[in-house]
């Protein structure tokens, strides 16, 4: 079968999630947010994600905007850092999350092929929209999907669900692309084909499913995708 579709998690994946850490080390905060700000933005992410998994498990949703302001409040209150005005910064720029540079490019080319774009991701509909305005490729989606549609986060198959209920396809036509392991061994185990970019070299996670394609960046999805609707 070949694809006709490719869906892309956000978080991480179109978006650098520690751009907004980065962004604020550079202005005018105390030395001690801009000497560990990467241990920030990591924990930050971390428990971010944390947060969803174990929500998802109890059957506590809530939206990924409020998992993003608890993790970031257990990242600094582990740091012990207490700046009045920098909580607020760092949640103002988590809107405005820079893409990727080769994200515009690889975008285009798949449209220019003649392929559905779209994101499936964890964010509340507000939160995606202001990352798709803010690195100015809206034009380049037929679609963003969020969580929010069906209540639960990732990995929940319901969630997966969304993408043949809006473009009608069927699952081996998808190519899902995520930079999270776990997303995507969760993806190629609902039957999309999937690629994973695992920008930090991490080793394939032990679960029900294993990526097809590991690349290092999104450059080559395109002719990752090419070569899958020439089979």
């Amino acid at each position: 079968m070949p694809i006709t579709t490719c869906i892309f998690d956000a978080y991480g994946t179109l978006f650098d999630v520690t751009s907004a850490a980065r962004a604020a080390a550079e202005e005018p905060w105390p030395e001690q947010f801009a000497a560990h700000w990467q241990k920030i933005a990591a924990e930050w992410r971390t428990k971010q994600l944390e947060y969803t998994w174990l929500r998802a498990a109890a059957g506590q949703h809530s939206d990924f905007w409020q998992v993003t302001e608890d993790g970031l409040d257990w990242a600094l209150e582990a740091m012990s850092l207490s700046v009045p005005g920098l909580r607020e910064r760092l949640l103002q720029l988590y809107w405005e999350l820079d893409a990727f540079p080769e994200v515009p490019e690889m975008l285009s080319a798949l449209k220019s092929a003649g392929l559905s774009t779209a994101i499936l991701s964890n964010g509340s509909p507000a939160m995606l929209e202001g990352a798709v305005s803010s690195a100015g490729i809206s034009h380049m989606l037929d679609e963003v999907l969020s969580v929010e549609q069906v209540g639960v986060f990732k990995p929940h198959p319901s969630v997966y669900d969304l993408v043949e209920e809006r473009f009608g396809c069927a699952r081996g036509d998808v190519l899902f692309v995520s930079s999270n392991g776990w997303d995507v061994c969760a993806a190629a185990g609902y039957g999309f084909r999937t690629a994973w970019v695992n920008r930090a070299g991490a080793p394939v996670d032990r679960l029900w499913g294993q990526p097809d394609v590991m690349l290092d960046d999104l450059t080559q999805i395109p002719q990752v995708a090419n070569e899958q609707v020439a089979q």
